[in-house]
């Protein structure tokens, strides 16, 4: 050994490793506190008159500041404790790796004790009296690492959501579902619209000049109630029909034929797609607007999103009194059946003594709209690779094809 390592003063950095030590717990402590209490108990606090009440209001409205300092607190008491018990060590052991295994050693009864005496518990017990207990040196740290730290507004509201529904998870008071639907509301901040929307190869659009004959046609073949008027392409939005204006407008009038769809429609909606659900659900309620567009960052249109879609992020799929089960193969007549959208259009070909293939499409769904060439709405209706494909039936909210008429295309 050198002399340096004779010379170490044992009592000494014995002191220090205990004080490390404590400094870990209470770290430890005021970390989980600082994670489970919400902006509201600590307006509280304040309100009250509680001492500390104002310093806890303060740090948790720089939590990640104060988390920061607590984070590089632990990681600087962790270092020299380390280095301290290195020193001691060596003052008492010869080779090298007995160091070594005797800091691990140590290192490993500590990290059992903090387990077993978990100081995280009483964090999570007491997080205003911890915080409160830890708030003068803990708000001046906060204070120290402020400027290092990125300030985010909404930081804080979604750390109190992860908070009330950590505690709402932990209690017996909510069922599942009730668990799931307040998970729903806060992923909705996160997630953006073109997550949701319905994209544009899947719009069904009409044109301005269409008579209002032919658009209550449309709408009693597709099954929507508000559809995206157009003026040449799908770029060229110029607004979007309700079939409820329809109605009111040519109800009991003789001079519908002179009537089309623009002198009935409404003004368009535009959103980014990268804007979040939960800012346009908002924008919805606040405008009355239940449909809007939805732009790309050039400008084109991306597709569409409604009211509808956004509350499906909140209860999941939506379906109606007139959707069934999952449709099978049925024999309509000799020559004739009934399939799926989905079925594979290998599988189909079996149906008639055909061998079919291609690239583009996999289902009798997509084989039917690759010969239509457009969405096929109820009744749409083409001959493709030796079949008579018709569209018969959709489901779902978003009126997806559920199953196709097939038969040997006439010669």
């Amino acid at each position: 050994m050198t002399p340096m390592i004779d010379e170490v003063p044992v009592g000494p950095l014995i002191v220090t490793v205990l004080i490390l030590f404590l400094i870990e717990v209470c770290a430890s402590a005021a970390d989980a506190a600082l994670s489970r209490i919400t902006r509201t108990e600590a307006a509280d606090a304040m309100a009250s008159g509680k001492r500390g009440g104002a310093r806890v209001a303060a740090i948790v409205d720089s939590r990640s500041a104060a988390r920061a300092a607590l984070n590089s607190l632990r990681a600087i008491s962790d270092i020299v404790a380390g280095a301290v018990l290195a020193l001691l060590a060596a003052d008492f052991l010869g080779a090298w790796w007995q160091v070594v295994l005797a800091v691990v050693v140590v290192a490993l009864l500590v990290a059992a004790l903090m387990g077993l005496f978990s100081p995280r518990r009483l964090g999570n017990a007491h997080p205003v009296r911890t915080l409160s207990f830890f708030s003068a040196p803990l708000l001046w740290a906060t204070w120290a690492f402020r400027p290092f730290v990125k300030k985010d507004e909404d930081e804080n509201g979604d750390d109190d959501l992860s908070v009330m529904m950590e505690r709402m998870s932990e209690s017996d008071e909510l069922e599942d579902d009730e668990r799931i639907l307040l998970q729903s509301v806060i992923d909705m901040r996160d997630t953006m619209v073109r997550e949701v929307m319905v994209p544009r190869t899947d719009m069904i659009t009409i044109q301005k000049d269409t008579t209002l004959e032919k658009a209550v046609s449309l709408f009693v073949r597709s099954g929507y109630s508000r559809i995206p008027v157009i003026e040449d392409t799908v770029d060229d939005v110029a607004g979007v029909l309700y079939v409820k204006d329809i109605m009111r407008r040519t109800h009991r009038r003789f001079d519908t034929d002179e009537l089309t769809v623009g002198d009935v429609m409404r003004e368009a909606v535009f959103v980014p797609e990268m804007k979040p659900v939960d800012d346009v659900l908002h924008d919805m309620q606040a405008d009355a607007f239940h449909m809007a567009l939805v732009v790309d960052e050039y400008g084109g249109i991306a597709g569409l999103v409604t009211i509808e879609d956004l509350l499906e992020e909140l209860v999941g799929e939506m379906v109606d009194e007139h959707d069934h089960a999952a449709p099978e193969v049925e024999m309509l007549e000799e020559g004739v059946y009934r399939v799926p959208a989905r079925l594979p259009i290998d599988e189909l070909g079996e149906l008639f003594g055909l061998e079919i293939e291609d690239d583009d499409v996999d289902t009798a769904g997509g084989l039917l709209a690759k010969g239509l060439g457009l969405i096929p709405i109820s009744g749409s209706k083409t001959d493709i690779l030796g079949l008579h494909l018709q569209a018969e039936r959709f489901e779902g909210r978003r009126k997806r094809l559920a199953t196709v008429i097939a038969r040997v295309e006439e010669s």
